[in-house]
Formats: C-alpha cells, structure tokens, sequence
C-alpha cells in the first residue's frame, strides 16, 4: 500500500476534522465501511505519522491571548537546537520554524496586551545566542491553518 493516503482515508481524515469527538462505529456509519476498516485506517494513520491525535481547537483570544506577533530570528550558527530549548521554555511561544532565507526561525507567539508582547519579546530576546529579532503584529488572520483543501483533492482523486 502507498504511503500517502487514499480517498478513504482522506474521508475519515475530513470527518475528524469536522467533528473530532466521533467514535470508530459513529465514524464506520458515516462512512459505510465496517468499524474494523475505520480502526485499522486510524491506526494505519497513525503509525505513519499522518494523524498525530486529537487536540481541542482552542482559542487564543478567547482565553486572554488576543494579540498574535511573529517573528523572525537569526541565531549564532550551529546553535539551532539550544535556542529551540530555550524558546520551547516561552510559554507564549506557540510554535517555531527552521527557515531559509533572511533568518534561521520563525516564530509565532501570543500575548495579553502590548505590554505583555514587549514581556514575551525580551525573553525571546533575551534566549541564548539569538543575534536579532525582527517583530511583526497580526492584525487578523484571513485564512487560519488549514488542511481541509488537501483532504478534500485525495478524498476526489
């Protein structure tokens, strides 16, 4: 069998995605498959990395968090992996990327305020061997993370 998924497994992936508290039986029904079919795909899925769980869709804003900044960092060389400890020890550091081009991370983080952004960005600052930090603020997002476009040209093909 193919490494990626096929047209099944995109239908089960999209109906997680839209409902992520289904059961296997709730989920076999919907998609007119036996339950055993839908647990050996989830499993499948699994073990291959594509589905990594199920966490809640929280959000930020609503929690306190409604300011949304990035930014790029360009860190001493070879020191990638100390300045990743260093920012997964930001608790308002929601993720960061190893980039090409103009830095070497970027860096999505969230704050109370502006005040509270100045907080988060001088500790970000302050980790060690990061050289300079260039900060930008989300003023909306247009087109939240998303995979359901993906899901939707396998579940097609």
């Amino acid at each position: 069998m193919s490494d990626t998924p096929d047209d099944l497994d995109a239908r089960l992936l999209l109906l997680l995605t839209d409902s992520p508290r289904l059961g296997v039986l709730e989920c076999a029904r919907r998609l007119g498959v036996a339950r055993g079919t839908v647990q050996a795909r989830l499993d499948r899925l699994t073990e291959r990395g594509i589905l990594g769980g199920f966490p809640p869709e929280l959000d930020l804003a609503a929690m306190g968090y409604g300011l949304t900044a990035f930014a790029v960092l360009e860190i001493a060389q070879g020191r990638r992996a100390e300045v990743a400890e260093a920012l997964s020890a930001i608790d308002e550091v929601c993720e960061v990327h190893a980039t090409t081009g103009q830095g070497d991370l970027f860096v999505r983080m969230v704050a109370r305020s502006n005040d509270d952004l100045q907080r988060v960005v001088d500790e970000v600052v302050g980790a060690p061997y990061v050289r300079r930090t260039s900060t930008s603020i989300a003023l909306s997002t247009p087109v939240p993370p998303r995979v359901r476009p993906l899901l939707e040209r396998l579940a097609r093909s």
